[in-house]
């Protein structure tokens, strides 16, 4: 499997698991000292306990039924991917 099928393969994980609300899941491939930023508040998240409260807030919400990727775009190179 090449880097971006790898990349792939986990974004649809992730997207999984948060249509079936299951933080463990969510959590899964993020390193534990993450920085996120998002667009609701906090806009900043850091460290993975933070990530997991934002997860917590946004499910308090909503019943993410639908949570799918329509267009996704990777690139990989030595050292990085996005």
């Amino acid at each position: 499997m090449n880097d971006e099928n790898e990349i792939r393969r986990l974004v649809e994980e992730w997207a999984k698991a948060v249509r079936e609300r299951n933080l463990d899941g969510i959590l899964a491939h993020h390193s534990s000292d993450i920085v996120m930023f998002d667009v609701p508040p906090p806009f900043q998240s850091v460290g993975i306990d933070a990530y997991r409260k934002t997860w917590e807030l946004f499910f308090s919400g909503t019943e993410p039924d639908r949570f799918d990727i329509h267009e996704l775009k990777i690139f990989t190179g030595d050292d990085v991917a996005f």
